[in-house]
């Protein structure tokens, strides 16, 4: 497992591709009972940093991660990353 940091100045729900991962910590308290189980996607609010246990299994090769408002998706705010 990875541990990763989510932040920004705007809201985006953030969505990973293939992998899933458990939040940990929201703006450095513990996380909402919401934010309970395995998720693929997490909403990160406005100066909010959101901590997750990424799982990568059964797969090595691409990842992508993307925001779900559709206006970022329209403006291919997306990346994508190698597991290795």
């Amino acid at each position: 497992m990875e541990r990763w940091r989510f932040s920004s100045d705007f809201h985006h729900p953030v969505h990973l591709h293939l992998a899933q991962f458990q939040v940990t910590a929201r703006g450095g308290r513990p996380p909402a009972t919401t934010d309970a189980g395995w998720k693929d996607t997490v909403d990160v609010r406005p100066y909010e940093v959101v901590e997750v246990l990424v799982r990568f299994t059964g797969y090595k090769g691409r990842y992508m991660l993307h925001c779900h408002n559709l206006e970022h998706e329209d403006m291919a705010m997306m990346g994508n990353f190698q597991v290795i």
